[in-house]
């Protein structure tokens, strides 16, 4: 019988520093505390900086000695990406973990600061350019990491290029959604590709959480009402994402979510994306027009 993932596996994290986005609340919060509690340095990174302060009071409740830092990076606002990048290399010289683990979940429709529509903004523009920020901090860390945290939910997602910002289409919030989390794997492949092709040394990886309850659910009435009988709990849903951070023979690009039906529940293996998210072509090209859409280029 093969032997359940959990959280006890993973293995010591001192001396290494992580951040984790989005980590004020659900998987994330949750992936910062375990990393915390194996001795990682972990940056808490997040848009409110209230809330940010509640998960680390709650971290240092189980884990006294945790060592954590909370800083302020609002995805939806690439100013405040590019400040807290700076901000970070100016803290710290190395970083061995990158967990893009922010995002929001239908929210009805809007724009980043910088235009963007909100869930493609911040689901994945705005993890684009932090990568990039913080890409040769990584490059100069021995053994560093970057975990994309996707969804099931990228099974809906076809990019329209002649429309990201759904400017010209009558909007779908889950649609949208679907497309920000396709982009995410999207963005793991090509990342993965370049940084092989160039032999950079930090792994990509992939990972999603299956059904969690979270307050990701807040704008969707029927999924945050059904958290209540079907959804898993926080500390099984961020197990796919630690798997992902520190499984040792991960391979580049692989993907972890949960082993059950329809990998909506259960323990963390590999699993695949749906074919769609497995094109090459579609993934140089969400790459090149992300370039053009923030201003930021690497790897190029």
């Amino acid at each position: 019988m093969t032997k359940k993932w959990t959280a006890k596996e993973v293995p010591s994290q001192e001396g290494r520093v992580a951040i984790v986005t989005g980590s004020s609340s659900g998987i994330g919060e949750e992936a910062a505390k375990v990393l915390a509690g194996k001795g990682a340095e972990v940056v808490i990174a997040v848009r409110n900086l209230e809330k940010g302060e509640g998960a680390k009071q709650r971290i240092l409740k189980k884990y006294p000695n945790a060592r954590l830092h909370l800083m302020e990076l609002d995805l939806a606002d690439l100013s405040s990406v590019r400040r807290f990048a700076d901000d970070f290399k100016a803290g710290f010289q190395r970083l061995d973990l990158l967990i893009n683990n922010a995002g929001v979940m239908v929210p009805p429709y809007s724009k980043t600061k910088d235009g963007f529509e909100l869930q493609f903004g911040t689901n994945h523009l705005g993890h684009f350019v932090l990568t990039a920020r913080l890409f040769d901090l990584l490059k100069r860390t021995d053994g560093s990491r970057i975990v994309n945290v996707s969804s099931g939910a990228h099974r809906m997602g076809k990019l329209d290029f002649e429309d990201l910002n759904w400017e010209k289409r009558d909007y779908s919030a889950w649609t949208a959604y679907g497309d920000s989390k396709i982009a995410n794997l999207y963005f793991t492949r090509e990342l993965a590709s370049r940084t092989e092709s160039r032999g950079e040394g930090v792994k990509i990886t992939a990972a999603h959480p299956g059904w969690t309850a979270t307050d990701l659910q807040r704008n969707s009435g029927i999924a945050n009402f059904l958290n209540g009988f079907l959804a898993m709990s926080v500390d099984r849903g961020a197990l796919p994402t630690l798997r992902a951070a520190v499984e040792e023979d991960a391979e580049n690009g692989e993907y972890f979510g949960p082993d059950g039906i329809r990998e909506m529940w259960g323990y963390p293996v590999r699993v695949e994306p749906n074919d769609l998210a497995k094109d090459d072509a579609i993934a140089e090209r969400l790459w090149k027009v992300s370039e053009e859409m923030t201003g930021e280029r690497f790897l190029s």
